[in-house]
């Protein structure tokens, strides 16, 4: 079976389902630890189809992302020498690594913000974060701030546009992310202006 037909009948059990916000809550953390796959792909249809519970289903996706980034956090601290290297052979490669671990002791803050915002995957930034033992409030708090701004972002859109929505999404969302990850370039470069 095609992935985008196991995605729409996966979307389809989801909307369907009273269990639906613990669905998308566990399908946030999954996507922020194990499956780097976008969100989205369910989101905006689950969005379009449940317009009554739009705001609740962002929260639950950026919660399970909270979630899967605290749990990423506590393996890159205590277990990154026994699972750590495993994850970035398989997943990267060590050069990468080496290079976001190097981000992440000289501009942490913003550097986990741009991770959270583009469409990279977030497994390597929690596993840096843990490994440098970056301060767990401020990682937390740049990625409450980049996936609210892209969970919630999406629920805007479906809010305004309504059934255009995952076509408007899919038409600009490449721009989307390159106007919000420059936004949070700059405002990275403008702190570094003020506090230098």
């Amino acid at each position: 079976m095609a992935l985008g037909t196991k995605v729409k009948r996966k979307t389809q059990q989801l909307v369907d389902s009273k269990h639906m916000l613990k669905g998308i809550t566990t399908a946030s953390f999954l996507e922020s630890t194990i499956v780097p796959v976008p969100l989205e792909a369910i989101m905006v249809p689950l969005m379009q189809a449940r317009r009554d519970s739009l705001w609740k289903i962002a929260f639950m996706a950026t919660l399970g992302c909270v979630i899967g980034a605290i749990f990423g956090y506590a393996l890159g601290y205590y277990l990154f020498d026994l699972i750590g290297q495993w994850v970035i052979d398989t997943f990267f490669s060590q050069s990468q690594f080496e290079n976001v671990k190097h981000q992440m002791r000289n501009q942490g803050f913003w550097f986990v913000m741009t991770l959270g915002i583009a469409p990279i995957p977030f497994q390597v930034a929690m596993l840096a974060a843990g490994a440098t033992q970056y301060s767990l409030p401020l990682f937390l708090l740049a990625t409450i701030i980049a996936r609210a701004i892209r969970y919630f972002g999406l629920a805007l859109v479906v809010y305004y546009a309504g059934d255009r929505a995952e076509h408007l999404i899919k038409r600009y969302k490449a721009k989307a992310i390159i106007a919000l990850s420059l936004a949070v370039i700059i405002l990275w470069w403008a702190s570094n202006q003020l506090s230098g």
